[in-house]
């Protein structure tokens, strides 16, 4: 396809970040960025460069950051909504992000205008009649394997690097004191904990990171609060399962995120709930569960076998399904998408 200026929209970090952040994807951002500058693409990015006024890295001599309007041939989207108390006030005042501000100013800006747009709806958090979707300059991607009519799959991109040097054998031979482990935020996945982790954490030494504000329910549980991001790949690797908890959101249409490969690459044996549709599409069927029994026979057996051939059969198998999400196959779901667009 031919070159394109694409101006890329996200609220979030190209490096590790800060701790205080929701922001899963730093996992892919970054190289999916790089494979479309690789590709001969200009990649410019329109919102805050939160990595150098946050983090204090600085990747200008790498990234083009722009909070003006340049010349774009098509504009992405990581699509932001209304957060009260956040991006919903005033500009300068107390706590605001001004996410939501500027993607209004670029919508305005370019896909209003007719400018080829990507929707990236990370979060399924664009509604299904939302009047954008209509506009023939525009195309929703989504995580889902059954997306929003009208909408285009892109699946959770895993950069190819990491995969490639993927090795089960020596992820086996790991020695993971915690038999079950879950990384991620509380957002709306208190039934999905209270059916496979909760009642299977009695039973299992195992750890909780992330931000979890209510959980009087289950005080024998151990939550250690938001890690780093720097931290995730550790953690996994001390673990030999965790439980792909989603929102109903997410699960009612095969929604999976980043979660998976973050854990998989790093050894640990992702556990998908029954209830997630065609969950059968990311791992092996042995590694679907139907509640916290089956979590806990799933990670009773991991222990025994832990360490085998058994165990690296078990790894490099699951490591298999990861290949229809390698990040080169997602960039060219989007180039085609993209230049699908600009042909218009």
């Amino acid at each position: 396809m031919k070159r394109l200026r694409i101006g890329y929209s996200c609220w979030g970090f190209l490096g590790d970040g800060v701790v205080d952040t929701p922001d899963g994807s730093r996992s892919y951002r970054r190289p999916l960025l790089d494979e479309l500058q690789a590709a001969g693409h200009r990649v410019t990015l329109l919102q805050a460069n939160r990595d150098l006024t946050e983090a204090g890295l600085d990747l200008r001599n790498y990234y083009d950051f722009s909070d003006a309007a340049p010349d774009l041939d098509v504009v992405m989207f990581e699509w932001r909504w209304p957060l009260p108390g956040r991006n919903t006030t005033a500009c300068e005042s107390p706590g605001h992000t001004c996410d939501l501000h500027r993607q209004t100013e670029l919508i305005e800006r370019y896909t209003l205008a007719g400018v080829p747009t990507v929707i990236w709806d990370l979060d399924r958090q664009l509604r299904a009649d939302d009047p954008l979707r209509r506009l023939p300059n525009v195309r929703v991607c989504e995580f889902a394997v059954r997306p929003t009519p009208g909408g285009t799959t892109m699946l959770c991109p895993v950069p190819d690097q990491l995969l490639d040097k993927a090795d089960a054998f020596e992820l086996a031979r790991i020695h993971r004191p915690l038999s079950l482990v879950y990384i991620g935020n509380q957002y709306a996945r208190d039934d999905a904990f209270d059916r496979y982790f909760a009642k299977a954490a009695t039973h299992l030494r195992h750890q909780v990171a992330g931000k979890w504000t209510r959980v009087d329910a289950w005080p024998h549980v151990n939550f250690t609060g938001r890690c780093a991001f720097s931290e995730v790949d550790a953690i996994h690797r001390r673990a030999l399962a965790t439980v792909m908890l989603l929102p109903q959101r997410y699960a009612r249409v095969g929604h999976v995120t980043q979660r998976l490969f973050e854990a998989l690459l790093a050894g640990c044996l992702p556990l998908m709930p029954a209830d997630v549709v065609d969950g059968e599409n990311f791992v092996p069927r042995e590694l679907i569960v139907a509640d916290s029994h089956d979590v806990v026979k799933r990670v009773e057996h991991l222990q025994r076998i832990a360490g085998t051939l058994e165990h690296a059969g078990q790894l490099w198998r699951a490591l298999q399904y990861l290949q229809p999400m390698r990040l080169s196959r997602q960039a060219a779901v989007l180039q085609e998408v993209m230049s699908d667009l600009t042909a218009k």
